[in-house]
């Protein structure tokens, strides 16, 4: 392999750095498929595509999309219908995230107006019983 100008290029000790992750997460994602570095030697060199494609699956991660919906997204940008096929299908995600944390969201507002009244029932039945608080 001829050498390559490491300067066009990130290590792995930079992403880990940059995106406050663990080299084992970012292997992880390589092994998974989702990002696939140059290698020299041991080394890992990661294009500024990796490092994109890194920034993307980290964002889908805190928005909870599961690896096998990270790739399904991923690998439509690559095959038909391509970014608009991609895009279509990143807002259907986006809409099932959104009304599965508005439906979380509902059911902690009933839980906790639940608590709520179990809490005033009890501190009636305290009183009934003529025990302070």
């Amino acid at each position: 392999m001829n050498k390559i100008d490491r300067t066009e290029y990130y290590s792995i000790t930079d992403l880990t750095k940059e995106f406050d992750v663990s080299t084992r997460t970012i292997r992880f994602y390589e092994d998974e498929g989702l990002i696939t570095p140059l290698r020299q030697g041991r080394t890992r060199l990661f294009r500024p595509s990796d490092r994109r494609l890194l920034m993307f699956i980290l964002r889908g991660k805190r928005l909870g999309f599961s690896i096998a919906e990270i790739q399904e997204i991923m690998a439509m940008y690559k095959e038909p219908p391509g970014e608009a096929g991609q895009l279509q299908l990143l807002i259907d995600r986006v809409k099932e995230k959104r009304d599965q944390l508005k439906q979380k969201r509902q059911d902690i507002e009933e839980t906790i107006s639940e608590f709520d009244q179990i809490e005033e029932q009890c501190v009636e039945r305290l009183a009934e019983l003529g025990v302070s608080r």
